[in-house]
């Protein structure tokens, strides 16, 4: 006599002895391999948009492949990093009058201790109470192109519109003119003096990118310092592990049509320990513990997403108050594009957390 479920767990066994026999006849023709160390040799397969994405994200997606690391690399050999970072608002003025018209702000240029910084300041009139406050923008570049007044408006022109509230961007040294832990100390020197002028508690920091990884480190750098920590910390399109490790670092390349690299190029951390603390504070919970309320965004098809989810997962065993959000189907920093609905939603999160953590009037 059959026991309860007994003829479930026969016809499942047998759909599996099956599949298993299907599988073996297949093998050959249409399945990888997995090497004795776990490694899975992926077969070829179409990678269609994903169901979530908005119309205008579908059709966003490139129709050719793109090799921004690639780009990155010839910039560095051609020996001129130095003046094409100089031409970068020049190079991204389109994009950045773009972001004015439709999120009003002034702009000005100067210098914070020496560090080169752009303001973005609403139009708009700042409520008075937010008027004690500021964001730290640190600019995405791969430390290599980051610029105050080209990258760094990217995110700080929709965010100061959107949350009423200024922010300051800074140009960090990065290669190949310096290497690490150059931007971190240029990030304390502006800081210290940021908090000549507001209390620790009004300033939050943040970054995309290599300006999110750097966020993070200085965070790690400040504690080293003794400095009081800020508000709140956005880590955008990055994580806090200078590895840049996991899963999406081995798929995010095939993901986009161009063959995988086994390795990143090092650049502004050619001669650092990566597992330093200081380079990724995601290995010391003793230093993670002491950061301030965290944001982190990522994508599904960006190299940093599974750095992203593992840095959220250290800080929350960590007692730190972290929100993640990911979005399916998009790649690296996709906010870039301020027109895709997603874009709008990624800068909307960002408004209402620094909202909360900084209590900006609305």
């Amino acid at each position: 006599m059959l026991s309860p479920g007994s003829g479930f767990r026969g016809a499942y066994c047998a759909v599996v002895v099956a599949s298993s026999l299907w599988g073996l006849a297949h093998a050959q023709n249409d399945t990888g391999t997995i090497e004795p160390d776990g490694t899975v040799v992926v077969p070829s397969f179409s990678l269609p948009p994903s169901i979530y994405l908005s119309d205008p994200a579908k059709a966003s997606l490139p129709r050719q492949p793109t090799d921004q690391e690639a780009g990155m690399l010839q910039a560095l050999a051609s020996g001129k990093v130095s003046e094409l970072r100089k031409r970068m608002p020049e190079l991204m003025g389109a994009r950045t009058r773009h972001l004015v018209d439709l999120y009003p702000v002034t702009m000005r240029t100067t210098t914070i201790a020496g560090v080169p910084a752009v303001y973005a300041t609403p139009v708009k009139a700042i409520p008075a109470a937010n008027r004690r406050k500021i964001l730290l923008n640190l600019p995405g570049g791969g430390f290599v192109m980051g610029e105050a007044g080209s990258t760094g408006m990217v995110e700080s022109i929709p965010l100061a519109a959107l949350a009423q509230v200024e922010i300051v961007s800074i140009t960090y040294r990065q290669a190949p003119e310096t290497t690490f832990p150059a931007a971190s100390e240029d990030v304390a020197i502006v800081y210290r003096e940021l908090l000549k002028t507001y209390k620790p508690e009004d300033i939050a920091i943040f970054g995309c990118s290599a300006g999110g990884l750097l966020a993070a480190e200085s965070m790690a750098w400040f504690d080293k310092e003794k400095l009081p920590r800020p508000a709140a910390l956005g880590i955008f399109c990055a994580s806090a592990d200078a590895r840049w490790g996991g899963d999406s670092r081995a798929y995010a390349r095939p993901f986009a049509a161009l063959p995988p690299r086994a390795t990143s190029p090092r650049n502004y951390f050619a001669d650092a320990d990566l597992d330093n603390p200081l380079a990724s504070p995601v290995l010391a919970p003793q230093v993670l513990q002491r950061f301030p309320p965290t944001l982190l965004i990522t994508a599904s098809r960006a190299m940093e997403m599974s750095a992203t989810i593992n840095t959220h997962r250290e800080l929350v065993k960590a007692g730190v108050e972290a929100d993640l959000h990911l979005w399916d189907g998009l790649g690296h920093a996709f906010f870039y594009n301020i027109d895709l609905p997603e874009s709008r939603e990624a800068f909307d999160v960002m408004t209402r957390f620094f909202q909360k953590h900084l209590q900006l009037a609305r």
